[in-house]
This record gives C-alpha cells, sequence and structure tokens, in this order.
C-alpha cells in the first residue's frame, strides 16, 4: 500500500476513535446533569411536604427513676407462721381418738368404713410424701402444717408423711411419730390416716387421706 494511503488510513481510524470518547463524555456529562436535576426536584419535594424546619433546642439528660420494690411482708409471714404454731397444739393427746387396731387408725366421724378399710390396705394411690427425718419438733410441726396446705390447694387425697421409727432419738422413744399423729387430727383437712403398709414404709410412715378441696 502506498505511503499516502497508509497515513490517510490511520488518521481515519484516529478520528474515530476521538469521536467516540467525545460521545462516552457527551454521554456521562447529560447523566450527571440528570442526576443533579433529579436530586434538586426530591429536595424541593421533601421540603414542600416537611415544610420549614429548625434545629432542637438542647435540654438536660434525664435518667427515669426505677421505682422502689415492695416491700415484703415479713409481720404477715411471722403471724401466718404464728398461726399455724397455735393451731397444732403439741398439748393435744390424740389417743382416745385412735382406733384401737394395730396400726392405730384414725378415721373422722362421718367417713365410710370402706373408705378407711382401703385406706389400711394400701388402695390408695399416694401422689405425693413428706420426709421428716432429722427434724426438730418444731420444724417438723411447720413443715407438716405447710405441706398439708399446699397438697389441699393442689387438690391431693392422699400423701404419706414419712416420720421415721424413732430409733435414732433419746431412749429410742418414738416421739416425733407420736406427735405427727398428734397433730394430723387437729387438721380438719385430715378425714383419715393409717400406718403404711410394709412396702410404702410400715411403722415409719403413715398414710394419711384429705378431704376433697
Amino acid at each position: 500500500m502506498p505511503t499516502s494511503m497508509k497515513s490517510f488510513a490511520e488518521l481515519q481510524q484516529v478520528g474515530q476513535q476521538l469521536k467516540i470518547q467525545q460521545e462516552l463524555r457527551a454521554k456521562a456529562e447529560a447523566e450527571r446533569i440528570a442526576k443533579e436535576k433529579q436530586a434538586k426536584i426530591e429536595a424541593n419535594l421533601f421540603r414542600s411536604v416537611v415544610g420549614d424546619v429548625s434545629e432542637l433546642k438542647k435540654t438536660e439528660k434525664v435518667y427515669p427513676v426505677t421505682p422502689k420494690p415492695a416491700p415484703l411482708p415479713f409481720k404477715h409471714f411471722e403471724d401466718e407462721k404464728k398461726a399455724l404454731q397455735e393451731s397444732l397444739s403439741d398439748e393435744f393427746d390424740a389417743g382416745t381418738l385412735l382406733e384401737s387396731d394395730e396400726n392405730l387408725s384414725f378415721t373422722r366421724p362421718g367417713v365410710g368404713l370402706d373408705v378407711a378399710k382401703k385406706l389400711r390396705q394400701g388402695n390408695w394411690v399416694i401422689q405425693a410424701q413428706l420426709d421428716l427425718h432429722g427434724m426438730r419438733r418444731d420444724q417438723a410441726r411447720d413443715s407438716l402444717g405447710e405441706f398439708l396446705r399446699k397438697s389441699l390447694r393442689s387438690g391431693l387425697r392422699c400423701v404419706r408423711i414419712i416420720h421415721g421409727k424413732g430409733l435414732g432419738s433419746i431412749n429410742k422413744e418414738p416421739i416425733l411419730k407420736n406427735k405427727v399423729r398428734n397433730w394430723l387430727i387437729q387438721k380438719d383437712e385430715v378425714i383419715a390416716f393409717s400406718q403404711a403398709t410394709a412396702a410404702d414404709g410400715g411403722a415409719g410412715a403413715l398414710i394419711v387421706l384429705l378431704r376433697a378441696s
């Protein structure tokens, strides 16, 4: 190819490249202008909707005050404990109220004979139990009263009280065993009780029947 024609072709190619670059710059400039116009339109629209705004005045920080918890009614708790202790007297002697069977059972007047018989035979399902092993008299009395109240509120009918056989007490006397019988008879919610069968604790436990709540 002659030199003149080659130079002309190169000039044409350079011219085309310059034209493309100019078109790209023009397109980019047009997009920039369009974005600026759109931003102004949106800003004007926001101001027309919101209106004039002013800076909030600075105020001192206010911290919320946490209310103090209500005081616990310790006096009420003490009164309840005192009433519970008074309701179960240690001076009460239930010996004359116990039946003369070998289990020293108790049945409140009006309770059917079949109910007491099934209780002695261990036919009632034991729903809960309280173990008084190792407790002193006052602690055992309070625990028994609280246990009976909770059992009654829960709708339980048959519970077991484990008082032990007294083998670990002074002179091997079953002091707690006798006290538990005396306490139970003083509770109106107890309608019957009997010594547990051998499988349920024998002479170391009582099966207690509560009235329906």
